[in-house]
């Protein structure tokens, strides 16, 4: 039997998180939904998620690790993350780098690019992608805070 996310019966919660977990969800506005119905009335929601918009997706583009399909269903730009929330009440209120993510990132992308000096390339693929995103705000991934409005 498949468990939903409001099984918990008549539970509230203030804060829920889920580091890289959206972007594997079937029926995503459906799962969102579920979670703003968990949250109590200006609880707080953190999302952390790859970003298709940072340089690392675009230099490593099919083979970016977080285009991995079938693991990642969806992907997300700051622009759809907004959207996404604001169906269900929820508004972004900030926006953080995962700065580790890049190299991670990368590191996976690099082996599966079959690069035997992946470490090497990671290294600097990832260094370059969080300083171009210094400037670009468009980091490899991206922490959400979102509340969710009276």
């Amino acid at each position: 039997m498949q468990q939903s996310l409001t099984d918990v019966k008549h539970a509230k919660f203030q804060v829920i998180t889920m580091w890289h977990v959206l972007e594997h969800l079937p029926n995503l506005q459906e799962q969102i939904m579920e979670i703003a119905q968990l949250l109590e009335s200006g609880g707080t929601l953190f999302v952390a998620v790859p970003n298709f918009k940072s340089f690392d997706s675009k230099y490593y583009g099919t083979y970016w690790a977080a285009f991995d399909v079938p693991r990642h269903l969806w992907h997300f730009s700051k622009h759809s993350i907004k959207r996404l929330f604001e169906k269900e009440n929820m508004e972004v209120v900030s926006i953080k780098p995962m700065l580790f993510d890049a190299f991670y990132v990368s590191l996976l992308s690099e082996k599966y690019k079959g690069n035997p000096f992946y470490l090497f390339s990671a290294f600097f693929v990832g260094l370059w992608s969080n300083i171009s995103a210094f400037f670009s705000k468009e980091y490899s991934s991206l922490i959400y805070v979102i509340k969710k409005k009276d």
